[in-house]
Protein backbone atom coordinates (compact mmCIF):
# COMPACT_ATOMS: atom_id res chain seq x y z
CA UNK A 1 0.00 0.00 0.00
CA UNK A 2 1.27 3.47 -0.79
CA UNK A 3 1.79 6.16 1.78
CA UNK A 4 -1.30 6.89 3.85
CA UNK A 5 -0.75 10.44 5.02
CA UNK A 6 -3.77 11.78 6.76
CA UNK A 7 -4.50 15.12 8.35
CA UNK A 8 -8.21 15.61 8.72
CA UNK A 9 -11.44 13.68 8.63
CA UNK A 10 -15.04 13.76 7.57
CA UNK A 11 -17.75 11.90 9.41
CA UNK A 12 -18.96 9.92 6.40
CA UNK A 13 -19.46 6.13 6.77
CA UNK A 14 -16.27 4.14 6.39
CA UNK A 15 -15.23 0.50 6.38
CA UNK A 16 -14.24 0.11 10.02
CA UNK A 17 -12.02 -2.88 9.24
CA UNK A 18 -9.56 -0.59 7.50
CA UNK A 19 -6.66 0.95 9.48
CA UNK A 20 -7.46 4.10 11.41
CA UNK A 21 -4.98 6.06 9.31
CA UNK A 22 -6.87 5.10 6.15
CA UNK A 23 -10.30 5.84 7.60
CA UNK A 24 -9.22 9.29 8.72
CA UNK A 25 -7.99 10.39 5.30
CA UNK A 26 -9.50 13.80 4.36
CA UNK A 27 -11.40 14.23 1.13
CA UNK A 28 -10.99 17.95 0.45
CA UNK A 29 -8.19 20.48 0.73
CA UNK A 30 -10.04 22.35 3.47
CA UNK A 31 -10.09 19.25 5.69
CA UNK A 32 -6.32 18.95 5.70
CA UNK A 33 -4.59 19.78 8.96
CA UNK A 34 -1.22 21.45 8.43
CA UNK A 35 0.65 22.39 5.23
CA UNK A 36 -1.07 25.78 5.14
CA UNK A 37 2.07 27.20 3.53
CA UNK A 38 1.37 25.23 0.34
CA UNK A 39 -2.43 25.17 0.39
CA UNK A 40 -3.23 28.89 0.36
CA UNK A 41 -5.38 30.56 -2.25
CA UNK A 42 -3.66 30.54 -5.63
CA UNK A 43 -1.20 27.80 -4.64
CA UNK A 44 -0.44 25.16 -7.29
CA UNK A 45 -2.17 22.39 -5.31
CA UNK A 46 -5.32 24.40 -4.65
CA UNK A 47 -5.47 25.51 -8.29
CA UNK A 48 -5.20 21.91 -9.46
CA UNK A 49 -7.89 20.81 -7.01
CA UNK A 50 -10.31 23.37 -8.48
CA UNK A 51 -12.62 21.68 -11.03
CA UNK A 52 -12.18 24.76 -13.24
CA UNK A 53 -8.52 23.83 -13.68
CA UNK A 54 -9.41 21.02 -16.09
CA UNK A 55 -8.38 22.04 -19.57
CA UNK A 56 -6.66 25.16 -18.26
CA UNK A 57 -3.22 25.91 -19.65
CA UNK A 58 -2.43 27.99 -16.56
CA UNK A 59 -2.74 25.07 -14.15
CA UNK A 60 0.47 23.17 -13.39
CA UNK A 61 0.91 20.03 -15.47
CA UNK A 62 3.43 18.48 -13.10
CA UNK A 63 3.98 18.71 -9.35
CA UNK A 64 6.59 17.01 -7.20
CA UNK A 65 5.69 16.67 -3.52
CA UNK A 66 8.84 16.55 -1.43
CA UNK A 67 8.83 15.79 2.27
CA UNK A 68 9.35 13.19 4.99
CA UNK A 69 6.98 10.24 5.49
CA UNK A 70 3.55 10.89 6.93
CA UNK A 71 3.12 14.50 5.82
CA UNK A 72 0.37 14.09 3.24
CA UNK A 73 1.90 13.40 -0.15
CA UNK A 74 -0.45 10.58 -1.19
CA UNK A 75 -3.42 12.26 0.47
CA UNK A 76 -2.92 15.53 -1.37
CA UNK A 77 -2.54 13.79 -4.72
CA UNK A 78 -5.77 11.86 -4.12
CA UNK A 79 -7.61 15.01 -3.06
CA UNK A 80 -6.45 16.90 -6.17
CA UNK A 81 -7.84 14.17 -8.42
CA UNK A 82 -11.09 13.68 -6.50
CA UNK A 83 -11.90 17.34 -5.90
CA UNK A 84 -11.08 18.40 -9.46
CA UNK A 85 -13.00 15.56 -11.08
CA UNK A 86 -9.96 13.97 -12.73
CA UNK A 87 -9.36 10.25 -12.95
CA UNK A 88 -6.75 9.04 -10.44
CA UNK A 89 -4.06 6.58 -11.52
CA UNK A 90 -1.35 5.47 -9.10
CA UNK A 91 1.97 3.71 -9.58
CA UNK A 92 4.66 2.78 -7.08
CA UNK A 93 8.21 3.31 -8.24
CA UNK A 94 9.21 0.29 -6.15
CA UNK A 95 7.09 -2.20 -8.12
CA UNK A 96 6.47 -0.51 -11.48
CA UNK A 97 8.61 -0.71 -14.62
CA UNK A 98 8.77 1.23 -17.87
CA UNK A 99 6.00 -0.98 -19.33
CA UNK A 100 3.68 -0.07 -16.46
CA UNK A 101 4.38 3.61 -17.04
CA UNK A 102 3.67 3.34 -20.76
CA UNK A 103 0.47 1.38 -20.16
CA UNK A 104 -0.97 3.94 -17.78
CA UNK A 105 0.07 6.81 -20.06
CA UNK A 106 -1.64 5.13 -22.99
CA UNK A 107 -4.84 4.71 -20.96
CA UNK A 108 -4.71 8.35 -19.99
CA UNK A 109 -4.22 9.43 -23.62
CA UNK A 110 -7.09 7.26 -24.85
CA UNK A 111 -9.33 8.53 -22.05
CA UNK A 112 -8.54 12.14 -22.94
CA UNK A 113 -9.12 11.64 -26.66
CA UNK A 114 -12.27 9.53 -26.45
CA UNK A 115 -14.04 10.98 -23.41
CA UNK A 116 -12.27 14.27 -22.72
CA UNK A 117 -11.41 13.01 -19.23
CA UNK A 118 -8.17 14.19 -17.66
CA UNK A 119 -5.97 11.94 -15.52
CA UNK A 120 -3.85 12.54 -12.45
CA UNK A 121 -0.93 10.13 -12.49
CA UNK A 122 0.54 9.78 -9.02
CA UNK A 123 3.89 8.03 -8.64
CA UNK A 124 4.95 7.26 -5.10
CA UNK A 125 8.67 7.26 -4.32
CA UNK A 126 9.47 8.69 -7.74
CA UNK A 127 13.12 9.02 -6.70
CA UNK A 128 13.37 5.24 -7.12
CA UNK A 129 12.56 5.49 -10.81
CA UNK A 130 15.51 5.03 -13.13
CA UNK A 131 16.42 7.68 -15.70
CA UNK A 132 14.72 5.68 -18.46
CA UNK A 133 11.53 5.37 -16.41
CA UNK A 134 11.50 9.10 -15.72
CA UNK A 135 12.27 9.84 -19.37
CA UNK A 136 9.18 7.85 -20.35
CA UNK A 137 7.02 10.39 -18.49
CA UNK A 138 8.27 13.45 -20.36
CA UNK A 139 6.15 13.32 -23.57
CA UNK A 140 2.91 12.80 -21.65
CA UNK A 141 3.75 15.60 -19.22
CA UNK A 142 4.66 17.99 -22.04
CA UNK A 143 1.53 17.12 -24.06
CA UNK A 144 -0.66 17.30 -20.94
CA UNK A 145 -1.94 13.77 -21.48
CA UNK A 146 -1.63 13.50 -17.70
CA UNK A 147 -1.27 15.75 -14.72
CA UNK A 148 1.77 14.22 -13.10
CA UNK A 149 2.21 14.28 -9.32
CA UNK A 150 5.31 12.62 -7.92
CA UNK A 151 6.07 11.98 -4.25
CA UNK A 152 9.58 11.73 -2.88
CA UNK A 153 11.29 11.75 0.48
CA UNK A 154 14.59 12.68 -1.18
CA UNK A 155 15.66 16.05 -2.46
CA UNK A 156 14.34 16.19 -6.05
CA UNK A 157 17.35 18.28 -7.06
CA UNK A 158 19.36 15.06 -6.84
CA UNK A 159 16.78 12.32 -7.40
CA UNK A 160 14.70 13.63 -10.32
CA UNK A 161 16.09 14.10 -13.84
CA UNK A 162 16.54 17.73 -14.88
CA UNK A 163 14.09 17.67 -17.83
CA UNK A 164 11.29 16.44 -15.57
CA UNK A 165 12.30 18.74 -12.73
CA UNK A 166 12.29 21.78 -15.04
CA UNK A 167 8.71 20.97 -16.06
CA UNK A 168 7.51 20.55 -12.48
CA UNK A 169 6.49 22.72 -9.57
CA UNK A 170 8.29 21.42 -6.47
CA UNK A 171 6.13 21.64 -3.34
CA UNK A 172 8.01 21.09 -0.08
CA UNK A 173 5.89 19.62 2.69
CA UNK A 174 6.83 19.90 6.34
CA UNK A 175 6.42 17.61 9.32
CA UNK A 176 3.35 18.43 11.34
CA UNK A 177 3.67 20.63 14.40
CA UNK A 178 2.82 19.11 17.82
CA UNK A 179 -0.42 21.07 18.13
CA UNK A 180 -1.50 19.89 14.67
CA UNK A 181 -0.81 16.25 15.54
CA UNK A 182 -2.72 16.67 18.81
CA UNK A 183 -5.68 18.07 16.89
CA UNK A 184 -5.52 15.10 14.53
CA UNK A 185 -5.47 12.61 17.42
CA UNK A 186 -8.42 14.28 19.15
CA UNK A 187 -10.38 14.33 15.92
CA UNK A 188 -9.73 10.63 15.39
CA UNK A 189 -10.90 9.84 18.93
CA UNK A 190 -14.33 11.40 18.32
CA UNK A 191 -14.94 11.01 14.59
CA UNK A 192 -17.46 8.50 13.27
CA UNK A 193 -14.70 7.46 10.90
CA UNK A 194 -12.35 7.00 13.78
CA UNK A 195 -12.89 5.65 17.28
CA UNK A 196 -16.43 7.12 17.64
CA UNK A 197 -15.82 8.41 21.15
CA UNK A 198 -15.64 4.88 22.49
CA UNK A 199 -12.17 5.47 23.93
CA UNK A 200 -10.80 8.42 25.84
CA UNK A 201 -7.20 9.62 26.05
CA UNK A 202 -5.66 11.78 28.72
CA UNK A 203 -3.88 14.96 27.67
CA UNK A 204 -0.63 13.40 28.85
CA UNK A 205 -1.25 10.35 26.64
CA UNK A 206 -1.93 12.56 23.63
CA UNK A 207 1.28 14.45 24.34
CA UNK A 208 3.14 11.11 24.45
CA UNK A 209 1.64 10.02 21.13
CA UNK A 210 2.61 13.34 19.56
CA UNK A 211 6.14 13.04 20.90
CA UNK A 212 6.56 9.53 19.57
CA UNK A 213 5.08 10.39 16.17
CA UNK A 214 7.86 12.87 15.44
CA UNK A 215 5.79 15.02 13.08
CA UNK A 216 4.39 11.99 11.19
CA UNK A 217 0.57 12.10 10.91
CA UNK A 218 0.22 8.48 9.87
CA UNK A 219 2.39 7.31 12.74
CA UNK A 220 0.37 9.26 15.30
CA UNK A 221 -2.82 7.51 14.18
CA UNK A 222 -1.10 4.12 14.11
CA UNK A 223 0.06 4.59 17.72
CA UNK A 224 -3.41 5.78 18.75
CA UNK A 225 -5.04 2.74 17.14
CA UNK A 226 -2.64 0.37 18.90
CA UNK A 227 -3.25 2.06 22.26
CA UNK A 228 -7.02 1.94 21.74
CA UNK A 229 -6.78 -1.76 20.96
CA UNK A 230 -4.83 -2.32 24.16
CA UNK A 231 -7.36 -0.61 26.45
CA UNK A 232 -10.45 -2.11 24.80
CA UNK A 233 -9.11 -5.59 25.48
CA UNK A 234 -8.73 -4.83 29.18
CA UNK A 235 -10.60 -7.23 31.43
CA UNK A 236 -12.28 -4.37 33.28
CA UNK A 237 -13.75 -3.18 30.03
CA UNK A 238 -15.21 -6.60 29.34
CA UNK A 239 -17.00 -6.47 32.73
CA UNK A 240 -18.79 -3.30 31.75
CA UNK A 241 -16.49 -0.71 33.25
CA UNK A 242 -16.71 2.89 32.13
CA UNK A 243 -15.22 4.07 28.86
CA UNK A 244 -11.56 2.99 28.76
CA UNK A 245 -8.87 5.67 28.96
CA UNK A 246 -5.57 5.67 27.15
CA UNK A 247 -2.78 6.69 29.51
CA UNK A 248 0.89 7.47 28.86
CA UNK A 249 1.72 4.06 30.31
CA UNK A 250 -0.53 2.35 27.77
CA UNK A 251 1.11 4.31 24.97
CA UNK A 252 4.49 3.18 26.26
CA UNK A 253 3.46 -0.47 26.21
CA UNK A 254 2.48 -0.33 22.53
CA UNK A 255 5.41 1.79 21.47
CA UNK A 256 8.75 0.88 23.05
CA UNK A 257 10.58 3.97 21.75
CA UNK A 258 9.99 6.79 19.34
CA UNK A 259 11.46 6.14 15.92
CA UNK A 260 14.05 8.77 15.17
CA UNK A 261 13.30 10.88 12.11
CA UNK A 262 16.49 10.21 10.23
CA UNK A 263 16.96 8.75 6.74
CA UNK A 264 20.54 7.64 6.27
CA UNK A 265 20.21 8.04 2.52
CA UNK A 266 18.13 11.20 2.41
CA UNK A 267 18.15 14.84 3.45
CA UNK A 268 17.78 14.04 7.16
CA UNK A 269 21.20 12.40 7.03
CA UNK A 270 22.79 15.57 5.69
CA UNK A 271 20.75 17.91 7.89
CA UNK A 272 21.61 16.10 11.12
CA UNK A 273 25.30 15.68 10.35
CA UNK A 274 25.40 19.35 9.33
CA UNK A 275 23.84 20.36 12.64
CA UNK A 276 26.25 18.04 14.46
CA UNK A 277 29.30 19.65 12.85
CA UNK A 278 27.99 23.19 13.33
CA UNK A 279 27.25 22.50 16.99
CA UNK A 280 30.85 21.35 17.57
CA UNK A 281 32.10 24.39 15.66
CA UNK A 282 29.84 26.62 17.73
CA UNK A 283 31.22 25.17 21.00
CA UNK A 284 27.84 23.77 22.10
CA UNK A 285 28.58 20.29 23.48
CA UNK A 286 24.97 19.73 24.52
CA UNK A 287 23.58 20.25 21.03
CA UNK A 288 26.42 18.22 19.53
CA UNK A 289 25.64 15.31 21.86
CA UNK A 290 21.95 15.55 20.96
CA UNK A 291 22.66 15.16 17.25
CA UNK A 292 25.14 12.40 18.02
CA UNK A 293 22.40 10.56 19.90
CA UNK A 294 20.03 10.93 16.95
CA UNK A 295 22.58 9.44 14.59
CA UNK A 296 23.34 6.57 16.95
CA UNK A 297 19.68 5.73 17.49
CA UNK A 298 19.06 5.82 13.73
CA UNK A 299 21.81 3.25 13.18
CA UNK A 300 24.33 5.54 11.53
CA UNK A 301 27.71 3.90 10.93
CA UNK A 302 29.85 4.87 13.97
CA UNK A 303 32.92 4.92 11.72
CA UNK A 304 31.30 7.62 9.62
CA UNK A 305 30.59 9.67 12.74
CA UNK A 306 34.18 9.19 13.93
CA UNK A 307 35.51 10.41 10.58
CA UNK A 308 33.39 13.57 10.78
CA UNK A 309 34.68 14.25 14.31
CA UNK A 310 38.30 13.88 13.11
CA UNK A 311 37.66 16.32 10.29
CA UNK A 312 36.10 18.78 12.73
CA UNK A 313 39.16 18.50 14.97
CA UNK A 314 41.38 19.64 12.10
CA UNK A 315 39.02 22.13 10.49
CA UNK A 316 37.38 23.76 13.50
CA UNK A 317 39.97 23.38 16.29
CA UNK A 318 43.18 23.17 14.33
CA UNK A 319 46.25 24.72 15.90
CA UNK A 320 44.27 26.28 18.72
CA UNK A 321 44.44 22.83 20.37
CA UNK A 322 46.36 20.48 18.07
CA UNK A 323 46.20 17.66 20.60
CA UNK A 324 42.44 17.33 19.91
CA UNK A 325 43.18 15.76 16.54
CA UNK A 326 45.18 13.09 18.34
CA UNK A 327 42.21 12.50 20.66
CA UNK A 328 39.80 12.06 17.75
CA UNK A 329 42.16 9.78 15.82
CA UNK A 330 42.50 7.60 18.91
CA UNK A 331 38.71 7.67 19.28
CA UNK A 332 38.21 6.53 15.69
CA UNK A 333 40.62 3.65 16.23
CA UNK A 334 38.89 2.71 19.49
CA UNK A 335 35.46 2.80 17.83
CA UNK A 336 36.69 0.35 15.17
CA UNK A 337 38.12 -1.95 17.83
CA UNK A 338 35.29 -1.81 20.35
CA UNK A 339 32.13 -1.48 18.24
CA UNK A 340 28.67 -0.55 19.40
CA UNK A 341 27.11 -0.06 21.86
CA UNK A 342 30.19 0.86 23.91
CA UNK A 343 31.55 2.96 21.04
CA UNK A 344 28.85 5.53 21.84
CA UNK A 345 30.88 6.56 24.91
CA UNK A 346 34.04 7.02 22.87
CA UNK A 347 32.18 9.06 20.25
CA UNK A 348 30.65 11.21 22.99
CA UNK A 349 34.07 11.90 24.54
CA UNK A 350 35.55 12.89 21.19
CA UNK A 351 32.53 15.06 20.38
CA UNK A 352 32.77 16.91 23.69
CA UNK A 353 36.54 17.33 23.25
CA UNK A 354 36.03 19.05 19.89
CA UNK A 355 33.05 21.12 21.05
CA UNK A 356 34.76 22.47 24.19
CA UNK A 357 38.20 23.09 22.65
CA UNK A 358 39.35 26.57 21.61
CA UNK A 359 38.61 27.13 17.94
CA UNK A 360 40.73 28.15 14.97
CA UNK A 361 40.16 27.60 11.26
CA UNK A 362 43.51 29.18 10.38
CA UNK A 363 44.96 25.90 9.08
CA UNK A 364 41.82 25.28 7.01
CA UNK A 365 41.97 28.78 5.53
CA UNK A 366 45.71 28.50 4.90
CA UNK A 367 45.48 25.39 2.73
CA UNK A 368 42.47 26.76 0.86
CA UNK A 369 44.30 29.98 0.00
CA UNK A 370 47.40 28.08 -1.07
CA UNK A 371 45.34 25.77 -3.28
CA UNK A 372 43.64 28.78 -4.84
CA UNK A 373 47.04 30.20 -5.80
CA UNK A 374 48.16 26.87 -7.24
CA UNK A 375 44.90 26.46 -9.16
CA UNK A 376 45.25 29.94 -10.63
CA UNK A 377 48.78 29.18 -11.86
CA UNK A 378 50.69 31.09 -9.20
CA UNK A 379 53.37 28.49 -8.55
CA UNK A 380 56.75 29.79 -9.70
CA UNK A 381 60.05 27.92 -9.67
CA UNK A 382 61.47 26.25 -6.59
CA UNK A 383 64.46 28.41 -5.51
CA UNK A 384 67.79 26.85 -6.54
CA UNK A 385 69.13 26.56 -3.02
CA UNK A 386 66.13 24.41 -2.01
CA UNK A 387 66.40 21.99 -4.92
CA UNK A 388 67.65 18.44 -4.66
CA UNK A 389 71.23 17.76 -5.87
CA UNK A 390 71.93 14.03 -5.82
CA UNK A 391 74.25 14.17 -8.88
CA UNK A 392 77.30 16.18 -9.88
CA UNK A 393 75.44 17.59 -12.90
CA UNK A 394 72.67 18.94 -10.70
CA UNK A 395 75.25 20.57 -8.48
CA UNK A 396 76.75 22.23 -11.59
CA UNK A 397 73.34 23.67 -12.31
CA UNK A 398 73.41 25.37 -8.91
CA UNK A 399 70.97 23.09 -7.13
CA UNK A 400 71.30 23.25 -3.35
CA UNK A 401 74.03 25.91 -3.57
CA UNK A 402 73.79 28.44 -0.76
CA UNK A 403 71.31 26.46 1.29
CA UNK A 404 71.52 27.22 5.01
CA UNK A 405 70.91 24.34 7.39
CA UNK A 406 68.30 25.74 9.78
CA UNK A 407 69.62 23.96 12.85
CA UNK A 408 72.93 25.77 12.49
CA UNK A 409 71.23 29.16 12.76
CA UNK A 410 70.26 30.92 16.01
CA UNK A 411 66.84 29.71 17.11
CA UNK A 412 66.93 27.19 14.21
CA UNK A 413 65.65 29.91 11.85
CA UNK A 414 67.94 30.82 8.95
CA UNK A 415 67.30 34.07 7.03
CA UNK A 416 66.70 32.52 3.62
CA UNK A 417 63.95 32.50 1.03
CA UNK A 418 61.66 29.47 0.87
CA UNK A 419 58.86 30.74 -1.36
CA UNK A 420 59.17 30.88 -5.16
CA UNK A 421 60.03 34.38 -6.38
CA UNK A 422 56.52 34.85 -7.73
CA UNK A 423 55.01 34.30 -4.28
CA UNK A 424 57.68 35.93 -2.17
CA UNK A 425 56.10 37.60 0.85
CA UNK A 426 52.83 35.68 0.47
CA UNK A 427 51.38 34.61 3.83
CA UNK A 428 48.71 31.94 4.15
CA UNK A 429 48.66 31.08 7.82
CA UNK A 430 47.20 33.70 10.15
CA UNK A 431 46.90 32.34 13.70
CA UNK A 432 44.31 33.80 16.02
CA UNK A 433 44.68 34.52 19.71
CA UNK A 434 42.82 31.47 21.01
CA UNK A 435 44.33 28.45 22.72
CA UNK A 436 47.78 27.36 21.61
CA UNK A 437 47.70 29.78 18.68
CA UNK A 438 47.92 32.58 21.19
CA UNK A 439 51.53 31.44 21.64
CA UNK A 440 52.10 30.58 17.98
CA UNK A 441 51.19 34.04 16.70
CA UNK A 442 53.94 36.12 18.36
CA UNK A 443 56.53 33.42 17.68
CA UNK A 444 55.56 33.27 14.01
CA UNK A 445 55.90 37.03 13.68
CA UNK A 446 59.48 36.81 14.94
CA UNK A 447 60.22 33.96 12.51
CA UNK A 448 58.76 35.87 9.56
CA UNK A 449 60.81 38.91 10.47
CA UNK A 450 64.00 36.81 10.25
CA UNK A 451 62.91 35.23 6.95
CA UNK A 452 62.26 38.66 5.45
CA UNK A 453 65.94 39.44 5.91
CA UNK A 454 66.82 36.97 3.15
CA UNK A 455 68.54 38.71 0.24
Amino acid sequence: MSEQDLFGATDAPEDMTRPLAVRMRPTTVDEVIGQRHVLGEGSPLRRLANPASKGSLTAPSSIILFGPPGVGKTTLATIVARQSGRVFEELSAVTSGVKDVRDVLQRAHDRLVSKGEETVLFIDEVHRFSKSQQDALLPAVENRDVTFIGATTENPSFSVIKPLLSRSVVVKLESLEPDQLAELVRRALESERGLKGEVKASDEAIDEIVRMAGGDARKSLTILEAAAGAVTHDEARKKGARRPIITPEIVGTVMDAATVRYDKDGDDHYDVISAFIKSMRGSDPDAAIHYLARMIRAGEDPRFIARRIMIAAAEEVGMAAPQILQVTVAAAQAVALVGMPEARIILAEATIAVATAPKSNASYMAINEALADVDSGRIGQVPLHLRNAPTALMKQWGNHEGYQYAHDAPGAVAPQQYMPDELRGREYYHPNDRGYEHEVGPRLEKIRAILRQAG
